[in-house]
């Protein structure tokens, strides 16, 4: 009999840790369904793995319904694993980080529809399927939402702080489906989200070095995957020890 291809769903897949995270899945023989605002580059297009690609911009309401639909079409009644990688953190048009003092309401609403609300909604959405397949849902949260960051926007670390709360509630209730929820809480990876001062923060970190997003893509494998089974609920922090200061 031909074992089931595992279905990996991942959002913000067109670039950095989402894209080294489809990497590291497609690498396993993994089942890919991705969803990004921009379309993937060429060379990933050509991946046999990478089964479908949805472009859609998650941070509109009416985008969130349709990417839902379309990724059920793709992935069927069972899914494997959901990846909630997509995420904003605006800054002023000067580059000055916003804070709780000039950062507008509109801004912060924004920022917690993409942040935290659509993956509570594809969680909702997808739980199901999930249930079905005995999957298990990463959370992407950051080494922002635990301090106050120098470059990251309160609204992004606030968020980000909430989605890790997210992560506890859901790995409660979800368990009830056979369904474990985790998170990865990035610290300084080599993204395009860096910014240029990000290398001041280096005496922090214990390991001397920024990280890598295939660093950050192993942690959520290893979620994912049957050696994990009996985790649920946990947060890997994955920032060269820059956390435990």
């Amino acid at each position: 009999m031909n074992e089931r291809k595992k279905t990996l769903l991942l959002t913000g897949a067109s670039r950095g840790i989402g894209h080294a995270t489809v990497k590291r899945f497609s690498e396993a023989g993994w089942r890919i369904i991705t969803c990004s605002r921009d379309a993937p580059p060429p060379e990933c297009r050509r991946d046999p793995n990478w089964s479908h690609h949805i472009t859609a911009d998650l941070a509109v309401a009416d985008e969130v319904e349709r990417f839902m639909g379309e990724a059920r079409a793709h992935f069927g009644d069972q899914l494997d694993a959901l990846v909630n990688n997509a995420g904003v953190s605006p800054k002023t048009e000067s580059g000055e980080r916003l804070h709780t003092l000039n950062g507008d309401i509109a801004s912060w609403h924004a920022v917690f529809h993409l942040n935290f609300f659509v993956p509570l909604l594809l969680g909702r959405a997808f739980a199901e399927a999930l249930g079905r397949a005995g999957g298990s849902i990463v959370n992407v949260t950051s080494i922002a939402g635990h301090y106050v960051h120098p470059f990251a926007g309160s609204a992004y670390s606030i968020s980000k702080a909430a989605l890790s709360a997210l992560t506890r509630e859901m790995a409660s209730d979800f368990a009830r489906l056979g369904v474990r929820v985790n998170a990865v809480a990035p610290g300084e990876i080599e993204t395009a989200m860096l910014s240029p001062q990000t290398p001041t923060l280096l005496p922090r970190i214990p390991l001397g070095r920024l990280g890598v997003p295939e660093e950050v893509a192993g942690a959520i494998f290893f979620l994912c995957g049957d050696e994990a089974r009996y985790v649920t609920g946990t947060e890997i922090f994955v920032t060269g020890g820059q956390h435990v200061y």
